[in-house]
């Protein structure tokens, strides 16, 4: 993988429905302030969590990212735990995508039918199934192009809505922070009051991080990136760069448009109808957006599912090669693809047929439900592995400074990133102890994922009786490419269009 296609990958690689579509639903139950200020502290989280896995994945940039970084350095049987629950809730988060991405497709068919939607999927599958085989490179290209379409998309959206928030759209109606004072800044979720504002911005919470799952690939990516300990710090600090500017500036604007009382800005039909944006621009009298967003979200789909695919097999690759898994999934072409592992992952979109059927759809999105916190443990995980990673250092007497890639401000950004994750994993399904709201089947969607993780780590624990390691016996050794071993000189660019993509991305 070249150095451009991590840095875009960094800038926008998981910008998709989770702004574009379902981010009304913020502005509706927090209101733009409640939004925005969820937004800001996931945004922190999620940095903070990436420094500790830049720093590891820059010091090692090797096969498993921090599935292995959890095993070397945490307890094997968290690193087992954690690859386990990530392939697994992969397989079905593949097949979710596949879905979104032919409802989206349906945006267009003016005579959708059960026919339709099978020719879809299979197209879907296909696509994304062939993106994977060809390798890391052309995985990469795609992911390049993918993300300059959804940057392309929401730096567009944001010049127009600032535009149409200070008059410029067809009813030359300034609107500025109107809808901040009435309906107002905040709103009340389920119950009035301050109360309900403050679950407002705490459900607000949930709702941004999922817009950010998966976002640690760059650790998984680091083995089979050009000159990791280069381009890894690279997209680490350009990271900071993208929440504050597509993120946060994006939700900033959507609440600046769209009162949160409107109520279109809970509909959920999967397709650029959902858009707030598009709501926000209606209401300026703008009606040629729709076809746009749709389509670059359907991009957004496709990556999506695309890189649960490479993520996925990647992590079904580390565990073979640890021993942790059958060692068939370990096998690979003379080139390094590991296609067997790819295959197993790319089987599960099959998955996506459920969705034919009523009954057997629901049984898809349950399954999909229970794997949302999946996300959540990967960064507590890292959190909590970086904190051991400091800790032998020290112990070993190996001076941070002298890495590539280090934070002065480390270990504050693991424990900040850790301890508000825990709350946040420990609250997530607060809405059904609320007198009225109980729901079986959304309490075992939402904490379903934390007994299955530790009975995996416990599992293994129990079977294999790893020792506990003191932090002077951590490996910090063998097997890390030295930077001999994984240094590369770009070639000089081809053509103009070569150069300016070398000069912002390397």
């Amino acid at each position: 993988m070249e150095q451009r296609h991590l840095q875009m990958y960094a800038l926008a690689g998981t910008l998709g429905t989770g702004l574009f579509l379902t981010s009304g639903k913020a502005i509706s139950h927090g209101g733009p302030a409640g939004a925005l200020l969820a937004y800001v502290t996931m945004g922190a989280i999620i940095f903070s969590m990436n420094v500790c896995l830049g720093e590891m994945a820059t010091y090692a940039p090797i096969s498993g990212g921090y599935l292995h970084f959890a095993e070397r350095w945490l307890h094997p049987s968290v690193g087992f735990a954690l690859g386990w629950q990530g392939v697994l809730g992969g397989c079905v988060s593949n097949a979710s995508e596949v879905v979104a991405a032919a409802i989206l497709i349906s945006f267009w068919d003016t005579s959708f039918t059960t026919a339709h939607q099978v020719g879809y999927i299979i197209a879907l599958i296909v696509v994304c199934g062939v993106i994977n085989f060809l390798g890391v490179r052309w995985f990469g290209e795609s992911e390049f192009w993918f993300a300059l379409i959804k940057i392309a998309l929401i730096v567009g959206l944001i010049l127009a809505g600032l535009i149409v928030d200070l008059g410029g759209g067809p009813n030359h109606d300034r609107i500025g922070f109107r809808y901040w004072k009435d309906p107002g800044a905040f709103n009340a979720y389920i119950v009035p009051g301050s109360t309900g504002k403050f679950l407002g911005w705490f459900a607000n919470l949930i709702t941004a991080a999922y817009s950010f799952s998966g976002i640690e690939f760059i650790g998984m990516a680091a083995a089979e990136v050009k000159n990791p300990r280069v381009s890894i710090p690279k997209a680490v600090r350009r990271l900071f760069i993208r929440l504050a500017l597509f993120y946060v500036l994006g939700i900033l604007i959507v609440g600046m448009l769209v009162p949160s009382n409107d109520p279109k800005l809970l509909q959920s039909t999967g397709t650029a109808a959902s858009s707030p944006f598009v709501l926000a621009f209606s209401r300026a009298g703008i009606k040629v957006l729709p076809s746009i967003i749709n389509a670059a979200v359907l991009t957004s789909a496709v990556s999506a599912c695309s890189t649960g695919i490479f993520n996925s097999s990647r992590k079904l690759y580390g565990l073979a090669l640890r021993g942790q898994g059958p060692a068939i999934f370990a096998r690979t072409t003379a080139k390094g693809l590991p296609y067997v592992s790819v295959s197993f992952v790319s089987f599960w979109m099959l998955l996506a047929f459920l969705s034919l059927s009523d009954g057997s759809n629901a049984a898809l999105e349950w399954l999909s439900n229970i794997t949302t916190l999946a996300s959540f443990i990967n960064w507590m995980a890292i959190a909590a592995t970086f904190i051991r990673f400091k800790k032998g250092l020290e112990a070993q007497g190996i001076d941070r400074k002298s890495l590539h890639y280090y934070s002065s401000l480390q270990p504050f950004h693991a424990w900040f990133c850790l301890i508000a994750l825990s709350i946040i994993v420990f609250f997530s399904g607060w809405k059904v102890f609320i007198h009225g709201h109980w729901s079986a089947p959304s309490f075992v969607s939402n904490y379903l994922n934390l007994p299955f993780f530790f009975v995996l780590m416990a599992g293994y624990a129990l079977v294999k009786r790893d020792p506990w390691l003191r932090p002077d016996q951590l490996d910090f050794f063998s097997n890390i490419p030295t930077d001999d071993e994984v240094a590369y000189e770009e070639p000089p660019p081809k053509n103009l269009f070569m150069k300016v993509v070398n000069y912002v991305f390397t």
